[in-house]
């Protein structure tokens, strides 16, 4: 409760009394909408130069966020996650007039180990030992399609080292596999995650199981960035997806199998498509010219024509913008867009090696310690008073 306090009275001298509302943002809303709707000045957004508008458009659906109110219901401040690491923080200013910035996400970050010995499924028992789905369906997407966990018996071990942020008491984002080992059929199998990608013990890259690249022979104009504070500007800044420069009309595919969530404009987005997938994944497909015959609640396929590249919404000639999210995170769409396999080499190799070492042995501490499992997760909910 301390650090919601403190995060939320930032800018405030005091209050009679204060409220924080957990809502949820809705699909295809946008920030200009949620301005309007609330009453609060739309320059904020109009004030914006492109790239912040831009960003404003990463808002994901059904992300939850924050509203601080005083005991006359009039809005104070308001957090809206960008993603695990960025958000907009809309606040009065001592001249009780809004302000809107993009501040870093206040987070505590925990590692944890997790073992069990099979009784029905992997995603069933690692669920009832956690009661964190985030974890089991991790543990899943870690293997990347690599093995097969039906094939698992009753008896086999399973071993996960992970990390996880938790924000406002928690959980926050997704969870991050540092090592997990799992047995099949008596027969261990390791993987360990090395600069935003899992490999086997061997170094040898695991292979992608799920998307595709969503347009043919095109050139990378921007890279991933999560939140970073840029010196010049002093300002965060991030580009959470991959923009691929094409001439407007050319042709832009699903990523995946899955089901269209959305299709329409979305303030500096422009024409956008939405997919939602298996596993957690969703893809977003941005400044679109315009759409193919596709609606909402439609399935698609892999490789199956959605729209066509253009230049809509705050952008400065034809591009593709590409995200792809995991339960709302935004994650670098090059670490999961299928690729040739590739293997370590050099001073990586070395890296690897020593990094997979430690974990290793961390792993082997917490066994011999014959130390618990982390407590269980636990609901919360949505609305706190002070």
């Amino acid at each position: 409760m301390k650090k919601i306090l403190l995060l939320f009275l930032l800018s405030f001298k005091c209050f009679a009394a204060l409220s924080i509302e957990e809502l949820t943002w809705e699909n295809g809303d946008t920030l200009l909408e949620f301005l309007q709707r609330n009453s609060i000045p739309m320059s904020l957004y109009y004030s914006l130069d492109r790239e912040d508008r831009e960003l404003a458009s990463e808002i994901a659906a059904k992300i939850k966020y924050q509203v601080l109110k005083d005991d006359n219901n009039n809005i104070e401040q308001i957090l809206i996650p960008i993603s695990d690491e960025l958000q907009i923080h809309i606040y009065k200013n001592k001249d009780n007039q809004y302000n809107l910035t993009f501040t870093p996400v206040d987070y505590d970050k925990e590692e944890r180990i997790l073992t069990l010995t099979l009784e029905n499924s992997a995603y069933q028992d690692v669920y009832k030992e956690s009661q964190s789905s985030t974890l089991a369906r991790a543990m899943i997407r870690s293997f990347k399609g690599s093995v097969n966990f039906r094939n698992m018996q009753k008896g086999d071990q399973i071993t996960l080292y992970y990390e996880q942020k938790r924000r406002m008491g928690r959980l926050w984002g997704d969870i991050t596999i540092k090592m997990a080992s799992i047995e099949i059929n008596k027969n261990s199998k390791e993987i360990f995650y090395f600069n935003d990608n899992y490999y086997d013990k061997n170094g040898k890259d695991i292979e992608s199981f799920l998307l595709a690249k969503p347009i043919g022979a095109a050139r990378i104009s921007s890279y991933f960035t999560t939140a970073r504070f840029h010196p010049i500007l002093k300002r965060y800044r991030a580009h959470l997806g991959v923009d691929y420069a094409a001439p407007t009309g050319t042709p832009v595919k699903s990523a995946g199998d899955g089901t269209i969530i959305f299709v329409g404009a979305q303030s500096g987005y422009g024409n956008v498509v939405k997919i939602q997938h298996s596993s957690g994944y969703s893809t977003v497909y941005a400044h679109l010219s315009r759409f193919a015959k596709i609606k909402k609640g439609q399935k698609v396929k892999q490789g199956q024509l959605i729209a066509y590249v253009g230049s809509t919404g705050m952008s400065t000639g034809p591009h593709l913008h590409f995200g792809v999210y995991v339960n709302n995170k935004a994650i670098n769409p090059l670490s999961v867009v299928k690729i040739a396999k590739s293997e370590l080499k050099g001073k990586d190799k070395e890296d690897f090696i020593k990094l997979i070492s430690q974990y290793k042995q961390i792993v082997q501490n917490h066994i011999q310690d014959n130390r618990p499992n982390p407590p269980k997760e636990e609901e919360f909910e949505n609305y706190i008073e002070f």
